[in-house]
């Protein structure tokens, strides 16, 4: 059963909640700004991401108060000086971004309050936090204000003009994802860590051109074993294996002693989910044989 709803129908508090539990994890950008006495604001927003690299483009929404129609001091910072320092959120610092987050007076310096270090940026005014593993400096291109109610967003374009890295996060010269232990916004209080075992690989598709699950056997498409995320890694092969493959695979005593369909999609499941696609598949293959 399926639940439908018309989001001009509910307070906006209550379609608030469906959108941010929904649409998770979010990133989250940790943004300094500063106003034009040269008071410096530090608040994180997970209406973000990137959305350009060329030009080197992000976009957060600092969005109107809910409670009281209120703009952010991030929002009104960045109309009188048109820059920002986006700083990324990693685990070590959740919680100390978390506390930044926090409706303080104007002129309240979050750096402080947070415990966070504040460094001095080179191309704009607002300055870096120093705890942060990636920093952008941006200059504000653009303010898009999309309504003048209450939860209403306000896009703010921010191109990149300068990148900070903490080297203990590269690996060969690259961002090391495993190292970045990068958190996520979801719903409510929830947050999200990407590490350990949360973390897993998919080939990308645009680097082939695979078959496609309908290209699959129709005893493969309606297993009643094999689940939709392992039907779409089997739909990324370019090819089918041979019957030399699936011959040599039926010699395997690990296949040779089953003799139902239903056994043998249970072991390439298992094979597959360990990463061995062809191996699975020649396996599913010799199951139309018996």
């Amino acid at each position: 059963m399926t639940k439908t709803i018309d989001p001009n129908s509910i307070p906006q508090p209550e379609l608030h909640s469906y959108l941010l539990s929904a649409v998770a994890p979010r990133p989250i950008c940790f943004a300094s700004t500063i106003d034009k006495e040269g008071n410096v604001n530090l608040s994180p927003f997970s209406f973000f991401n990137v959305f350009s690299s060329n030009p080197p483009i992000m976009i957060f929404s600092p969005a109107r108060s809910g409670r009281d129609n209120s703009l952010k001091h991030s929002h009104i910072n960045v109309k009188e000086v048109p820059e920002v320092v986006i700083n990324i959120v990693n685990y070590p610092i959740v919680e100390q971004m978390s506390l930044s987050s926090t409706a303080y007076d104007k002129g309240v310096n979050e750096f402080e309050k947070a415990g966070l270090t504040q460094v001095a940026s080179k191309k704009v005014k607002p300055p870096r936090v120093g705890e942060a593993p990636v920093a952008f400096e941006c200059s504000v291109t653009k303010v898009i204000e999309l309504a003048d109610t209450p939860g209403a967003g306000n896009l703010i374009l921010a191109k990149v003009e300068l990148i900070h890295i903490n080297e203990k996060y590269l690996t060969d010269n690259k961002l090391d994802t495993k190292k970045l232990d990068l958190v996520g916004r979801m719903g409510s209080s929830w947050y999200t860590r990407s590490s350990g075992d949360s973390l897993f690989e998919i080939p990308k598709p645009i680097r082939t051109k695979g078959i496609g699950v309908d290209g699959l056997p129709k005893s493969i498409q309606n297993s009643t074993v094999l689940s939709g995320n392992n039907l779409g890694r089997l739909g990324n092969v370019e090819d089918l294996p041979s019957a030399s493959e699936i011959d040599d695979i039926s010699k395997l005593d690990e296949v040779k002693s089953l003799s139902k369909p239903k056994e043998l999609h249970t072991v390439a499941k298992r094979i597959l989910e360990a990463g061995d696609t062809k191996k699975a598949l020649s396996i599913l293959l010799y199951a139309e044989k018996i």
